[in-house]
């Protein structure tokens, strides 16, 4: 029987976890990535240039509508392309390509305790103009190897931009 709800009751409390996705965003025309600035209110990396993303949530696996059945478990494919899509817009307001590649993972507990499981990925710019999310990010830069060095980043980030430019160039 398939599940009729979303739910926490059998679930064990030392196997949750948040699952983010990040996106290392690479436009053609100059061979840069994009990075965003974090809000100085934000919870983890505070005023720190980072990639856009953001978590998984239950209101992304609707039930009534998964993508197909698998026996009685509720499938959502491309669950982790949607979500950077989706963010991608929300932060930036730009679109990327639907091709993602895999950069890494890594796994991490925040400030507040909550334990994250973080998959990276790199996408190609797809078309807009950077328009970020009120609130959350104050800045951004489109960046190359080198000019990424000046930037705050969060650990990791310029390593994923050399990586991704190295993949898409």
């Amino acid at each position: 029987m398939k599940a009729d709800k979303i739910s926490l009751e059998y679930a064990k409390p030392e196997k949750l976890f948040y699952f983010v996705a990040n996106v290392v965003i690479w436009r053609a025309t100059d061979g840069r990535c994009l990075i965003l600035k974090r809000s100085e209110t934000e919870a983890v990396h505070p005023g720190k240039y980072c990639v856009p993303g953001g978590k998984l949530e239950w209101r992304d696996l609707p039930l009534m509508h998964p993508t197909r059945m698998n026996g009685d478990v509720v499938d959502f494919e491309r669950v982790a392309e949607d979500l950077l899509r989706r963010e991608v817009r929300e932060e930036a307001g730009i679109s990327i390509g639907d091709e993602l590649r895999y950069l890494n993972s890594v796994a991490f507990v925040r400030p507040d305790g909550i334990p994250v499981v973080l998959v990276k990925f790199a996408a190609r710019y797809l078309s807009g103009m950077v328009s970020l999310e009120s609130g959350s990010f104050v800045d951004h830069a489109w960046v190359n190897v080198e000019e990424v060095a000046k930037y705050n980043c969060i650990l990791g980030i310029p390593e994923e931009i050399k990586t991704t430019i190295e993949l898409f160039k």
